[in-house]
């Protein structure tokens, strides 16, 4: 077992789409990430890789039939270390969440559950895209609710002494933006949006990835490419009575960069539904992740964070030449 082997079993390519969820799930709250967010990137990345690694031990029999060469069937890799390799990742993933606070764990322990649930049973079902969705969907909201527990609460500005001798009564002070720290529920609250459009798209990726290996479905990839326009639509717009501002044309112009990554391929399979197109259009979606997040990240006020996710586009390309995404 090389570690060649083994970033083919984890898709070590597919890790920097990970760390944006929790980033837009920050970003979500109107507040830059802070070590509540890094722990939520960590619990993402550990999960995520536990996810890969069990989706493959599932799979060892089909993948034996249509793909042989991947690391368990080719025999590269024993059943039995992917298993632990799951079993360990999961569990360090739920150690990091619970140190961002309760609400972390919750969400982080649905999460692992999604994970676990999808890739032992719901997968070859028809809840299968939806469960997948959802994984996405948590993942965002466990940025959330892990950057709101190290989210301090604005200080109170103390009232200055009044000359005069009547006293006069100290006013309430109000928090920055109008807005304290939110709690659980509250980031919850505040990121469940941004959290609906990542968990749609990722439906629309996993409905065209049954496909992959078999092809000969042009409603799926072609579905998938509506959906995918009207995400980009609804993720770039500007909301209406507000000001044109330098994340709301961020937003934009990175929304029509994900349309562009996702899209493309989706097209090219919808008009040719063959195995490796549609392959394609499964790695295009994958990628389009990054921009998807940035936008989001981005329409939420924090164009920092966006430039951030998105200067993890290169890194991705340069492991996806050497490890494939699907």
């Amino acid at each position: 077992m090389s570690l060649r082997d083994w970033a083919e079993l984890l898709r070590v390519s597919a890790l920097f789409t990970v760390p944006g969820d929790a980033l837009a799930g920050a970003a979500a709250l109107g507040v830059r990430p802070n070590r509540g967010t890094a722990l939520a990137v960590g619990a993402s990345l550990c999960l995520y890789e536990a996810g890969m690694a069990l989706n493959d031990w599932a799979d060892r029999d089909e993948d034996a039939v249509d793909r042989p060469h991947r690391p368990i069937p080719s025999g590269r890799i024993t059943p039995g270390a992917a298993l632990t390799a799951a079993a360990a990742l999961t569990a360090t993933g739920l150690t990091l969440a619970a140190r961002a606070g309760r609400p972390s764990l919750a969400v982080g322990t649905a999460l692992a559950a999604a994970v676990w649930s999808y890739d032992l049973h719901l997968k070859h079902t028809p809840a299968g895209p939806l469960a997948m969705g959802a994984a996405r969907s948590l993942d965002l909201l466990l940025g959330a609710t892990a950057t709101a527990s190290r989210t301090r609460a604005p200080r109170a500005t103390p009232a200055r002494p009044t000359p005069t001798p009547t006293p006069t009564p100290t006013p309430t002070p109000t928090p920055a933006h109008g807005r304290g720290r939110p709690d659980g529920a509250g980031a919850v609250r505040k990121a469940l949006p941004a959290a609906a459009v990542l968990g749609a798209h990722t439906v629309g990726v996993t409905v065209v990835s049954r496909q992959e290996a078999r092809g000969g479905s042009t409603l799926a990839p072609l579905a998938a490419l509506v959906g995918t326009a009207g995400l980009g639509v609804l993720t770039g717009r500007w909301r209406r009575g507000s000001p044109a501002s330098a994340g709301s044309l961020a937003a934009g112009g990175l929304a029509a960069v994900y349309v562009g990554t996702a899209g493309r391929p989706l097209a090219h399979a919808a008009l040719n539904p063959s195995p490796p197109l549609t392959q394609r259009a499964v790695g295009g979606g994958i990628r389009a992740m990054i921009p998807l997040q940035a936008a989001l990240a981005a329409r939420g006020g924090v164009t920092g964070t966006a430039l951030g996710i998105m200067g993890l586009v290169p890194l991705a390309r340069t492991f996806a030449r050497k490890v494939s995404l699907t």
